[in-house]
């Protein structure tokens, strides 16, 4: 293990964030000599981020617990043309609107995992669009272009991937690595920042960003990327069969919330222990060495330690006593995702309102193999169900369980 000076590196190191680092003697020095301020950016691309962003918000806390001031940048700017990295496909283009109701929404949660305010190491929220939105094109191309070049950019590994794949890749898109270049630029212009970080798909943008400094500030800055994260079974983090695991509660019940972390792969538990909650390193050995039964502790402790710093200490709790009565005693909690269904509803129609299952035809093969129960009892063909005053408790497996209401 690669031994550090400062605070943040040991940290981050430990915690398992760091997949590459530009300069790590550099960024140790740095980190080691006095408040460094560095930023993560985040496309409004939805009213709410994923838990596919969480390690990333993750990573500014751990620059503050480090004493180290964070800065969240929103992409208000970017948002308008949409990250290309790895994707297979253009984003849809938003409108302004859009974007302001995304960015006002995605806010707020940054509150539970960040302390902001004016102090040395408080974390400051700004918008790129601040700075992109004012840019002239002649003057841009001749003072920001001329540092670019094509030939190079055209071999990082997501531009790459693209083409090799005969996918289109608009010109529109094409400028995106230039704006977050020129992000980290401004940054370290106007707030002093020192440092950019993200996932492993960003680090072609983010060499770009150091150099472009280089050439137009004369200043040192650094990068750090974090590994992809994949759940032990190979999929995506925080992609589930029923959608995306949202961090806004509008988007996403309390409940199902911890559900989520609590249905961790048992391979998954102390990894995700240490990435995504602030159990001190000893207690994580301590619950990941668990076996057999005994594993579900430990993801109970990281479903509540996850959802009580995401959705607050009230909402872990209930959602733990939800799980418990559900599962333990058998009754219907009232954290439970709930359907309200007019008096009347088909069972398929349920399972996929309810979000276990992703279609009708999924729906239909769940109903097969003998998996959906009403209150209790098997269920194996399709029916409709009718609800009257008492909410009917509808399940899917040993974990999924739902309210169908009048």
């Amino acid at each position: 293990m690669t031994e550090y000076r400062s605070e943040l590196l040991r940290l981050l190191n430990a915690r398992g964030y760091i997949h590459q680092i530009t300069d790590p003697e550099g960024l140790d020095k740095l980190a080691s000599s006095g408040v460094m301020p560095g930023y993560i950016g985040f496309d409004p691309t939805a009213p709410s981020l994923h838990v596919g962003s969480l390690v990333q918000i993750m990573l500014l806390r751990r620059m503050q617990q480090a004493g180290h001031k964070p800065i969240v940048l929103m992409g208000g700017g970017t948002g308008k043309i949409g990250d290309p990295s790895f994707k297979d496909e253009a984003r849809k283009l938003m409108t302004d609107e859009v974007i302001a109701t995304n960015v006002a929404s995605i806010k707020r949660v940054f509150e539970r995992f960040l302390t902001f305010g004016d102090g040395p190491t408080d974390a400051v929220m700004v918008d790129n669009a601040d700075w992109l939105d004012k840019l002239e094109y002649i003057p841009f191309l001749r003072e920001v272009g001329v540092h670019f070049s094509v030939n190079r950019m055209l071999s990082f590994d997501s531009v790459k991937l693209r083409l090799d794949r005969e996918q289109s890749l608009s010109f529109l898109e094409f400028n995106y690595m230039i704006l977050q270049a020129y992000d980290f630029m401004e940054l370290a212009k106007r707030s002093g920042c020192r440092l950019q970080m993200g996932g492993s798909d960003q680090w072609g943008n983010i060499v770009n960003g150091i150099e472009l400094s280089r050439r137009m500030l004369g200043v040192e800055v650094y990068g750090v990327t974090t590994p992809l994260i994949t759940t032990a079974d190979g999929g995506k983090m925080g992609k589930t069969m029923s959608g995306a695991v949202w961090l806004n509660e509008e988007s996403l019940p309390a409940y199902d919330y911890w559900q989520f972390w609590r249905n961790s792969h048992d391979k998954d538990v102390g990894r995700f222990l240490r990435l995504f909650t602030d159990l001190p390193l000893d207690e994580v050995a301590r619950l990941e060495a668990l076996e057999g039964q005994e594993i579900n502790q430990a993801k109970i402790v990281l479903a509540n330690e996850a959802t009580a710093m995401c959705r607050g200490a009230d909402a872990a709790a209930a959602a733990a006593e939800t799980a418990r009565r559900t599962f333990e005693e058998g009754q219907a909690g009232g954290d439970l995702p709930t359907l309200a269904t007019g008096g009347s509803i088909s069972l398929i129609d349920a399972l996929v309102g309810l979000g276990f299952a992703a279609s009708k035809g999924e729906a239909k093969r769940k109903l097969a193999e003998g998996a959906v129960r009403i209150d209790g009892e098997p269920e194996k063909d399709d029916r409709q169900i009718e609800v009257g005053a008492t909410a009917l408790k509808i399940s899917l497996g040993k974990k999924k369980h739902g309210l169908l209401t009048n």
